[in-house]
């Protein structure tokens, strides 16, 4: 039996019936097919970037680790030069005026400074803070040692900052290990 369709209205035969369920059979395979097809192109390309991205972030710390090791090696050598028992052996009083001398080594602590302060990006904030700390913990000493009224002359000033070393540890080598910790974390 074969059915037609009529001219005033269009009427769904079993003929079309079956054609439209054999369509879909053919296509919906398709579909699923494209599905999957983009899911994995997708993924694919996801995780190709994220391997480029690896490397390259691999290769920015391969050139950055130099870097950051050449800093922290300046500054463990601005902490051991202004280290005030290294300080006070490599600078000489110029003449016998105490505050002459502390001038001097204030001086050559900030200028120490100085030359090391751009090797701050390279290192954390709390690094660099425990610097700052020494640096102006050192000078503080000094200071306070000068205004002392039993220390007369420059070598009484050094003598008694040495003496006070003994008393604790110096803020120079608490910054010293903390940065040698910081180095520890990231080798």
């Amino acid at each position: 039996m074969v059915w037609t369709k009529s001219t005033t209205n269009t009427i769904l035969t079993p003929m079309n019936t079956d054609k439209l369920i054999e369509l879909g059979f053919y296509t919906l395979p398709a579909i699923v097919t494209g599905v999957v097809a983009i899911y994995s192109f997708t993924a694919f390309l996801k995780n190709d970037e994220n391997k480029r991205r690896f490397l390259l972030l691999k290769e920015n710390q391969k050139q950055a680790l130099p870097l950051k090791l050449q800093a922290y090696e300046r500054l463990s050598l601005l902490l051991e030069r202004i280290n005030p028992s290294k300080l006070l052996i490599r600078v000489a009083p110029l003449n016998d005026n105490k505050m002459d001398y502390q001038n001097l080594l204030i001086h050559h602590i900030e200028q120490e400074y100085e030359h090391n302060l751009t090797q701050q990006i390279y290192v954390s904030d709390e690094c660099w803070t425990m610097i700052v700390t020494a640096k102006n913990t050192t000078i503080q000493n000094i200071r306070k040692t000068s205004l002392n009224n039993e220390v007369t002359n420059a070598d009484k000033l050094r003598e008694t900052v040495l003496t006070s070393l003994f008393e604790g540890e110096s803020a120079t080598n608490l910054a010293l290990s903390f940065l040698k910790s910081e180095v520890k974390e990231f080798l």
